[in-house]
């Protein structure tokens, strides 16, 4: 039986009878139709991924609107289930009507179900314009990656009594602006769980203890596929990299020795029909 597509409703029933949200950053076709098969809730196509993973940018800064909306539409195209997360890049939402512009470019051109963008209190007016508009908005609270060069690199968040502090009232006034769910990255469990508790949305932890009300990963990390740095709060359920990079080492060993392709591999001529091709060659000479 074909599954319903995930909908906010079914996010908030399932933090409210304490089921698990299973979640997932990812950015193309193909496994967007893998993650769909697999059951996942919601789909995030972050700028993260999108900049650092799929394209080799050193940071999310580099990614554009235009870039975001491409690699979102091929997600929303091989996602049928899931529930699809566009990540509005940096310098896209400076200001509310910028923002609203930008935030309507997801919904439109890419087809993504929601939007979400980083930042605590000093976002909620963009959070609860995004709302106002009937765009459904989730925020991103914790690490930042895209203003992580201004707060000391990619390190967690929350270690203090005052850090902790901020994020539980950044969560709340982006609930009250009108969010749908948090993103949660890289935050001591503690707060994870006090602000999964406080809040009446789901939280959405990424590298921030169980006791979220969902889970997220990115799925280079969860498939072994990372070319750089593996995060301590990830865990890996494949060795991809080692598989692919063994089959392409196979693959050019095979070419090198002549042993692909083989005449299994190859489609040949009707017999007369290569009589009559080898007949005209030899005319031509």
């Amino acid at each position: 039986m074909e599954r319903k597509k995930i909908t906010i409703r079914d996010l908030l029933r399932m933090k409210q009878d304490g089921r698990k949200i299973a979640a997932i950053s990812l950015y193309d076709y193909p496994t967007a139709v893998l993650a769909d098969r697999a059951g996942i809730d919601v789909i995030l196509v972050g700028d993260g991924s999108v900049g650092m993973t799929a394209l080799g940018y050193a940071s999310t800064v580099p990614v554009t609107m235009d870039e975001m909306i491409t690699f979102c539409k091929a997600v929303v195209r091989g996602a049928k289930y899931a529930l699809v997360l566009g990540d509005m890049p940096f310098m896209s939402y400076t200001s509310v009507d910028e923002a609203l512009r930008n935030a309507g470019r997801f919904m439109k051109e890419a087809g993504v179900d929601a939007v979400k963008l980083e930042g605590g209190k000093e976002v909620s007016d963009r959070i609860k314009a995004i709302s106002d508009a009937g765009i459904p908005v989730t925020g991103h609270i914790g690490l930042a990656p895209q203003s992580a060069s201004l707060s000391g690199g990619y390190k967690v968040q929350g270690k203090t009594a005052q850090g902790a502090k901020k994020i539980l009232e950044d969560a709340i006034s982006l609930e009250r602006g009108g969010a749908f769910a948090i993103v949660m990255e890289y935050t001591t469990s503690e707060v994870a769980e006090v602000v999964s508790r406080e809040l009446t949305i789901p939280v959405l932890g990424w590298g921030s203890g169980p006791k979220c009300d969902g889970i997220g990963l990115n799925i280079s990390d969860v498939l072994g596929m990372s070319l750089g740095l593996f995060p301590k709060f990830a865990k890996k359920y494949a060795d991809l990299q080692n598989v692919m990079t063994d089959a392409l080492s196979s693959y050019r060993r095979d070419i090198q020795a002549a042993k692909f392709p083989e005449d299994m591999h190859s489609t040949r001529m009707d017999e007369k029909e290569c009589e009559e091709f080898l007949r005209l060659v030899r005319e031509r000479g």
